[in-house]
Order: C-alpha cells, then sequence, then structure tokens
C-alpha cells in the first residue's frame, strides 16, 4: 500500500513538472499573453488532467513571478513593466559579476576554462542560438538561448546561483517575447554574442567575458530605452 502511494505521489509531480513547462512554453511563445486569465479548471479541461496536479504547477509558476493569484478569479499571466525589465538585467549582471570575482579569489587563471564535455555542450547551444538569433527566428533562440545561459551557469556557479539566473532570463524573455514578435526590425535587436563568451570561457578569460556580458547587458538596456521611445 506505501509503495502505491509513493508511486502515485511521483505520478503527480512528474505530471505537476510537465504541465508548469507546458505553460511556460504556452508564455514564452506568446500564446498565454501577459494579463490573460484563465482557472485551474480551463487548464485541467485543456490537458486533459485532473485538477490536483494543475493547481500544483500554477502554484509554482506564480512562485516563479510568472503568473498572478486571484482567490475568486485564478490565475492569470504576470505583466512586467519595462523598470521591471531594467531591474533583471541589473541583479544578473551584478550576480554575475559576484561570481568571477568569486572564481579569481578561488586562483581562476588563464587556461583554466571550461573543457572536455562541458565545453563541447555548451558550445553547441551557443552556435545554435547566435544562428537563431541571426536568421531573427525568435522561437528556437529562446529555447537555446535559455538551454546555453543555463548549461554555462551550471559549470561556473553553484545550483542555487544557476536556478535563480536561469529563473530571471525566463522573467526576461517573458517580458520581451511580446514586444519582440511586434517589431519589424527584430533581427537587429536579437542578441547573438553567444559563441564570443563560450569563447571566452573555455579560455578561462574572465576579462573578456565580463566584456562580452557587459555588451550582453547594455544591448537589453539599449533595447529598453528604446521601448520607452
Amino acid at each position: 500500500m506505501r509503495g502505491t502511494d509513493s508511486s502515485t505521489a511521483v505520478t503527480r509531480n512528474t505530471l505537476r513538472r510537465q504541465i508548469a513547462d507546458a505553460l511556460r512554453d504556452e508564455v514564452l511563445a506568446g500564446r498565454l499573453q501577459p494579463g490573460q486569465e484563465f482557472t485551474v479548471k480551463q487548464i485541467a479541461e485543456q490537458y486533459g488532467v485532473s485538477a490536483t496536479p494543475v493547481r500544483e504547477a500554477l502554484v509554482d509558476l506564480s512562485a516563479q513571478g510568472l503568473l498572478d493569484s486571484d482567490e475568486h478569479r485564478g490565475f492569470k499571466v504576470h505583466q512586467f513593466s519595462v523598470e521591471d525589465y531594467r531591474g533583471m538585467i541589473e541583479a544578473r549582471s551584478l550576480i554575475v559579476d559576484g561570481v568571477f570575482r568569486h572564481i579569481s579569489k578561488r586562483g581562476a587563471k588563464r587556461g583554466s576554462g571550461i573543457h572536455g564535455k562541458a565545453l563541447v555542450s555548451v558550445r553547441r547551444r551557443a552556435e545554435e542560438a547566435a544562428r537563431a538569433a541571426r536568421c531573427g527566428d525568435l522561437d528556437i533562440l529562446i529555447g537555446y538561448d535559455l538551454r546555453f545561459w543555463r548549461e554555462l551557469s551550471e559549470v561556473v556557479a553553484n545550483r542555487y546561483i544557476s536556478d535563480f539566473l536561469h529563473r530571471l532570463r525566463v522573467q526576461a524573455w517573458v517580458f520581451a517575447v511580446p514586444y519582440l514578435r511586434a517589431d519589424a526590425e527584430l533581427g537587429d535587436w536579437l542578441w547573438s554574442g553567444h559563441e564570443d563568451l563560450v569563447d571566452a570561457a573555455a579560455l578561462g578569460d574572465s576579462d573578456k567575458a565580463r566584456a562580452v556580458i557587459d555588451s550582453y547587458n547594455d544591448h537589453g538596456l539599449a533595447w529598453a530605452d528604446r521601448l520607452e521611445r
């Protein structure tokens, strides 16, 4: 009996993650728009599942800052502001700078960068993300960009930092997607410096890596300024 209960819990938790991932993808793809409202019942019917894992998935996404919950009206996609977006860029900039300073204190030197299977995987993500950015393929870019930054941060930082940075990048994409899809100059505003950052990381060149990331952040802030204009 105890084994059955455990199996049921595992199945429900797996379903919970799958639903949360599917809804996150819907938001990132722009199919669920900022401010759009829905209920647990609607999502459960859409996916053909019970209400419990749906409710748990929606609570998880609310905790990640992607949804807002209302006791009487259900849930809605959170609407980030331009100022929120600037705050995300500032937060990840401060954290990444702290990561590099920590690496320096540990005695990281030039030539001691990432290598082996980790380098091959991160470089593959970088190449695909950069190619998608240059082609203006937003759907492909988002997936590879998130995987790229996640894998890179897992190599150079601990899991807690990696998880936090990933959450910030998801939130940044959630903010950016509706604007980018409506932008006639989309290709001009998709950052494609992933390969340069991998080259710096592979060499253990923290100065070059910091310069690439500074350029990345400046690019995002310039786009935010353009939105306000």
